[in-house]
């Protein structure tokens, strides 16, 4: 996949919104990019998140481990997802497994790059920033719903 079609892709991610094309640019060219043969686990629920993995082509299968020991299929991730966003930015741990279902590709954002864009141009820290606000607004006002609906 060109680097073009990578910009393009990051480009339709909510959490890069208000980074310019010439920022995107170089998160691409510095993130790693990965090919995975179907059923090649890309990570596994529990353990330390130090990147974001974001789907450029294929499908990835979410799943999470019952108490009985077995996995519970929670949602599948195409191109243009992206998978645990948050260890971009701060410590974190997997809250799923990630198998490839079909043969696929991804591209892995490390925190360290992440980091670097941030030091390096304050207007991505920004832009972060204010994504990260509109987020957790948007899941606080879910939370209060969800909440409100109980207590009915």
């Amino acid at each position: 996949m060109a680097l073009r079609e990578d910009i393009a892709i990051l480009k339709g991610l909510s959490i890069f919104d208000g980074l310019e094309d010439e920022h995107l640019r170089l998160l691409a060219f510095g993130a790693e990019r990965r090919r995975l043969e179907r059923g090649h686990v890309l990570f596994r629920e529990g353990a330390a998140a130090d990147s974001a993995f974001v789907v450029l082509q294929g499908q990835i299968r979410l799943t999470r481990n019952l108490p009985s020991g077995s996995d519970r299929v929670i949602g599948e991730a195409g191109p243009g997802s992206i998978l645990t966003e948050i260890a971009m930015i701060s410590d974190a741990e997997r809250h799923f497994t990630a198998t490839a279902a079909v043969e696929s590709e991804v591209l892995r954002i490390s925190r360290t790059l992440f980091h670097r864009m941030m030091a390096e141009y304050p207007e991505v820290a920004v832009a972060t920033e204010r994504r990260l606000r509109e987020n957790f607004t948007r899941l606080t006002g879910s939370l209060a719903e969800a909440t409100a609906l109980l207590k009915r």
